[in-house]
C-alpha cells in the first residue's frame, strides 16, 4: 500500500512585543525585534534560532544565541503562548493500563514516543503524557492537539477523545467514515506475511491468537485468513487473548487440552503472546519449530534474544511516531494531512 502524508511546518512566530521579554530589568525592555535588528535577520529567524530549530543554519543559530546572551535577552514562552492562545503542548494518550506484565517501558509505547518527542521538540512543542486509564480529557483540553496511541477495543478510545474537538491523530488502523487522521502499520500485509511463511514451511492447520475487537488485530486476521485460503491451509482455531505472556500461555494450554483437533502453526498478535505460547508448547513436551511453528508480531528485542529466536512481523514504531507528530502539527496549522500506512516486513528467525 502506498504511504501518504503531509509535511509539517512549525507555526510561524508572529512579531514579538515587549510583553514577550522578561520584564523588570533593562533587558526586560528588549524585544525580539531589537535582537533581529542587531543580528540583521528577520524576527522569525530569531524566534527559530532561540528554539534551536534546525531550519536555521547552525552558525546563524549560534550567532543569534550569543548575541541574545550578550544583550541579556531571554525568551518568555509563557507570554507568547498567552498572546497566541496556544499552549504549545501536545497531549499524548496511551490506550493501555500499565501492569507489571505490560509496562509503559516496553517498545510500545516507548519507541513511538521517541519518534513523537524527536519531532515535536524540534518544532518547539512540549509533550504531556497520560494514559487512557487516568481521565485523559483534562490533559487533552489543555493542549493544542492530541495523539492517541492505540484506538482501543471497538474504537472506544477514539470515541472518548473525538468530542473534545482538538486536532487528533491516532496510531492504529484507519476506519472509513471516522474523522481522525490515522497513522499505522499495514496490518493486513503483516498477517499475510505470517500466513505465507507458515504455509511455505509446510504448515496447514493454523491458530490465530489475539483480540480482534482491536481493529489492528482484525486486519491482521483478515490478511492471515485470506492468504491461508488461497494456499489451501485452514484456520484451526481463533483464540482471543490480551497482549501478554501469560495470555499466550493460557491460550495454548487451552488448545492442547481440547481434543477436537491438532495444529502445527501459531500466529500471535504480539511477541509477548508468542513467547507465552512457546512456553506452553515446551511444557507440553512439544518442540518449536519441529512440532509447531510460531510467528509473533512487533519484532521486539526479546524476540531476537529468546532461544529459539522468534520469527516476527516488524513494524517501524519510531518512524510511526515521527509521522504522528508531523500529522498533528499539520492539523494545528490548518492543513489536511492524509492517513499514513507504513509497510511491515517479516523478520525470519528460528521458529
Amino acid at each position: 500500500m502506498s504511504t501518504r502524508t503531509a509535511k509539517s511546518r512549525s507555526p510561524a512566530a508572529p512579531p514579538e512585543t515587549a510583553a514577550d521579554a522578561i520584564p523588570g530589568t533593562d533587558a526586560g525592555r528588549l524585544t525580539m525585534a531589537d535582537l533581529a535588528a542587531r543580528a540583521q535577520v528577520s524576527i522569525i529567524t530569531v524566534s527559530r534560532a532561540l528554539r534551536d530549530s534546525p531550519s536555521v543554519r547552525e552558525d546563524t543559530r549560534r550567532r543569534i544565541q550569543d548575541l541574545a546572551r550578550e544583550m541579556g535577552y531571554r525568551f518568555n514562552a509563557t507570554a507568547r503562548n498567552l498572546r497566541l492562545q496556544r499552549s504549545h503542548t501536545i497531549a499524548v494518550v496511551v490506550d493501555m493500563k500499565p501492569t507489571p506484565e505490560r509496562p509503559m517501558s516496553g517498545p510500545f509505547p516507548l519507541d513511538l514516543l521517541g519518534g513523537i518527542c524527536q519531532e515535536l521538540t524540534t518544532a518547539g512543542y512540549n509533550v504531556l503524557l497520560t494514559t487512557g486509564q487516568s481521565q485523559p480529557a483534562a490533559a487533552v483540553h489543555a493542549a493544542d492537539g492530541a495523539i492517541l496511541l492505540g484506538q482501543g477495543a471497538d474504537d472506544t478510545a477514539v470515541r472518548q477523545l473525538l468530542p473534545i474537538g482538538v486536532p487528533l491523530v491516532v496510531w492504529g488502523a484507519p476506519q472509513p467514515g471516522v474523522d481522525p487522521v490515522f497513522v499505522g502499520s499495514d496490518n493486513h500485509q503483516g498477517g499475510a506475511l505470517a500466513a505465507a511463511r507458515l504455509v511455505e514451511t509446510g504448515r496447514r492447520r493454523l491458530v490465530f491468537l489475539g483480540d480482534t475487537r482491536h481493529r489492528e488485530n482484525a486486519e491482521r486476521l483478515h490478511g492471515f485468513t485470506e492468504t491461508l485460503a488461497s494456499a489451501g491451509a485452514v484456520l484451526a482455531a481463533l483464540v482471543p487473548c490480551d497482549f501478554t505472556f501469560n495470555a499466550g500461555v493460557a491460550a495454548v494450554q487451552g488448545l492442547l487440552a481440547d481434543a477436537s483437533g491438532g495444529f502445527d502453526g501459531i500466529f500471535a498478535c504480539s511477541d509477548a503472546i508468542a513467547l507465552g505460547a512457546m512456553r506452553a508448547l515446551t511444557e507440553a513436551k512439544l518442540t518449536v519449530p519441529d512440532d509447531v511453528s510460531v510467528i509473533g508480531y512487533d519484532d521486539t528485542p526479546m524476540a531476537a534474544f529468546h532461544t529459539p529466536a522468534l520469527t516476527s512481523v516488524h513494524q517501524n514504531w519510531t518512524e510511526g511516531g515521527v509521522r504522528l507528530a508531523q500529522s498533528v502539527l499539520a492539523l494545528i496549522n490548518g492543513e489536511h494531512p492524509d492517513s499514513v500506512i507504513l509497510p511491515t516486513r517479516l523478520v525470519v528467525r528460528a521458529t
